[in-house]
């Protein structure tokens, strides 16, 4: 699986958040719940394991010349309705 995610703004998720769109590459390592974002048909949100901890990431697939990638655009520490979302689901 191929990623792709803006370097600055990466560095800015962590500053928020506490997790770097690069650590968030993590969550697809493993299990993880992905649904679609309601607001927005176009993105996706993944929950998994990431550094030790639940976390959640939007991204958006893309295609190019070398195939599919996800284009990672923010993350954060999973909330306690993603936690119980992801006990449940996964």
């Amino acid at each position: 699986m191929r990623f792709d995610f803006d370097q600055e703004q990466s560095r800015d998720t962590k500053r928020k958040h506490g997790v770097s769109l690069k650590e968030a590459r993590e969550i697809f390592d493993q299990v993880y719940l992905a649904d679609q974002r309601s607001d927005d048909r176009e993105q996706f949100r993944a929950i998994g394991w990431c550094r030790g901890r639940l976390c959640s990431v939007i991204f958006e697939i893309g295609h190019d010349s070398t195939g599919e990638y996800h284009h990672l655009v923010t993350a954060w520490k999973a909330t306690s309705e993603e936690e119980l979302s992801y006990a449940k689901n996964v």
